[in-house]
């Protein structure tokens, strides 16, 4: 059954603006070393995974990386070294369903899979599980 508070925003496409709003405020706010804009896209719970191949074992593992890490990724500059030209954020709304939404977000260097959630009237980022392109 359909919460009724979040049919009619759907309907407006308020809701999808938002989440790509979220989405760019992460993106840019990497390649403009910008970390109080991209807290603003995170919940604080934020869980951010890789899959790696972990040389020790031989086994593929779960790489987490916490908000506050990301958040500190993104004050260490290092996306500003991104030449303008190579700043792809191409973001593709895969769903959106009341108070939840599922966003591919494709850069030059990387995908990332996100979902977002809707909290007290804001969109963020609850999860991402990316991969680095070959």
């Amino acid at each position: 059954m359909t919460n009724p508070k979040y049919a009619k925003t759907e309907k407006t496409g308020e809701d999808r603006k938002a989440v790509r709003q979220t989405v760019l405020d992460y993106i840019e706010a990497w390649y403009q070393g910008d970390p109080d804009r991209g807290a603003q896209s995170l919940h604080p719970d934020l869980a951010k995974r890789i899959v790696r191949f972990d040389k020790e074992s031989g086994q593929e593992t779960l790489d987490p990386m916490s908000a506050e890490r990301l958040i500190e990724r993104w004050g260490s500059g290092d996306g500003k070294t991104t030449p303008v030209d190579n700043q792809k954020k191409e973001i593709t709304l895969l769903d959106l369903q009341g108070g939840m939404a599922s966003v591919k977000l494709e850069t030059a260097a990387w995908t990332d899979f996100m979902h977002l959630a809707r909290i007290n009237g804001r969109w963020v980022i609850v999860n991402i599980l990316w991969e680095r392109k070959k």
